[in-house]
């Protein structure tokens, strides 16, 4: 039985980073006004649009906002043209996921750093299982973005409602490689918490060996893994 729990929750927890919903191409074919200038890149319709009177904060059908659908599009000057219209870099869309979150699970630092510069949060709680861009990121091993968002304050030791941080994710998600093993150090070099357990009171260290990885094992170790 407890063996059937722990894969359900991994089962669960493999799509915490790829649970967003970006515009399909359907969508944005039907997009029209500030949504369709938002996905194009187009800051000169943005203006005029915004000068008409058009909402710089009205919903699509999936509650993304424009501001969403230039990050998901990765049209970075459309971003700073709508966040400096007032748009909130920080409202969320039906699934609860931010313009940092956006940019983290797409392993895109220049959107990343866009968002963090117009107003973005890395502090931000994100995601039906209430994480945070850095633990979505450490689940994908993205560690360019994992430095940048360590650097921006994301929290090291945010336990989301799995029970898991950003350095059990990049262990129990990952697959050892060299960006995963990149990700565990960068989140230890850090200070993050190399000791917090997961709910089954698993540490990393335990979790690492389990899975054989030991370059993860070793950095663990050397960190004040137990």
């Amino acid at each position: 039985m407890r063996t059937a729990c722990l894969l359900a929750l991994l089962l669960a927890a493999a799509s915490i980073a790829f649970g967003q919903v970006p515009p399909s191409g359907a969508e944005r074919g039907a997009y029209t006004g500030l949504f369709a200038a938002a996905g194009q890149g187009d800051v000169a319709a943005i203006k005029r649009l915004l000068a008409a009177g058009e909402n710089v904060e009205a919903r699509d059908a999936y509650g993304r906002t424009p501001l969403h659908v230039a990050a998901y599009t990765q049209q970075r000057e459309a971003m700073r043209a709508l966040a400096a219209a007032g748009a909130d870099p920080n409202a969320l869309e039906h699934d609860r996921y931010d313009i940092v979150t956006i940019a983290a699970v797409a392993d895109d630092v220049p959107t990343l750093e866009t968002a963090l510069a117009i107003g973005g949060r890395a502090t931000n709680i994100t995601s039906r299982y209430d994480g945070t861009a850095l633990i979505a990121a450490a689940h994908l091993g993205h560690d360019g973005v994992v430095r940048t968002l360590i650097r921006a304050g994301a929290p090291l030791d945010h336990v989301n409602n799995l029970g898991w941080t950003a350095v059990i994710e990049s262990i129990v998600l990952g697959d050892g490689g060299r960006r995963h093993v990149a990700t565990l150090r960068a989140l230890i070099d850090a200070g993050a918490n190399v000791n917090l357990a997961d709910r089954a009171g698993a540490t990393p260290l335990a979790l690492a060996r389990a899975r054989g990885y030991a370059d993860m094992v070793a950095m663990l170790l050397t960190g004040g893994g137990r």
